[in-house]
C-alpha cells in the first residue's frame, strides 16, 4: 500500500457511508475483515456483521464534512487521522484515527478506529459483539 492508494480507500469509505445500503462495501472490505469500532472492543468480524453494523449506525437524514489526513503509511497498514462534523440530526463534531490494514487487492483486511469527542458533548461507539 501507498499513500495514494490509503487515500482511495478513505474516500471510497466515506462515499459509501454516505450512500444508502450496503452494496458497496464488498469493495471495501475483505469478506473475513474486522472493524473495530473503539480500542479493547470486540470487533465485528466478516463482511455481514460490518453491513449490520453500519445499517445500525447511519441515519437517512445525515449531514456531514469530513476531512482526512494520511499520518503514516508502512508496507500495508496506514494511520488516518479524520475530523467529522455532523449537522444532521444533530450537531456533533469528533476527531477520529484509523488504523487500516489493506490487502493486495486494495479491501481492508482490518479496520480499527479510534473515535474522540470534544469534552462535555456526548460521545459513544458502538462496543462490537458481546463477549460469550
Amino acid at each position: 500500500m501507498d499513500r495514494a492508494a490509503l487515500s482511495r480507500w478513505v474516500d471510497a469509505y466515506e462515499r459509501a457511508w454516505r450512500t444508502p445500503g450496503v452494496a458497496a462495501l464488498d469493495d471495501l472490505f475483505a469478506a473475513d475483515a474486522a472493524y473495530s469500532t473503539a480500542p479493547f472492543e470486540d470487533p465485528h468480524v466478516g463482511l455481514p456483521a460490518i453491513r449490520e453494523l453500519w445499517e445500525a449506525g447511519r441515519s437517512p437524514d445525515e449531514e456531514f464534512a469530513m476531512s482526512s489526513e494520511i499520518v503514516a503509511v508502512e508496507g500495508e497498514v496506514g494511520v488516518v487521522r479524520l475530523r467529522v462534523h455532523y449537522t444532521r440530526p444533530r450537531d456533533q463534531v469528533f476527531l477520529d484515527l484509523w488504523i487500516v490494514r489493506l490487502r493486495p487487492d486494495g479491501r481492508c483486511a482490518r479496520f480499527e478506529e479510534w473515535p474522540f469527542w470534544p469534552p462535555g458533548t456526548e460521545g459513544g461507539y458502538d462496543p462490537g459483539p458481546a463477549a460469550s
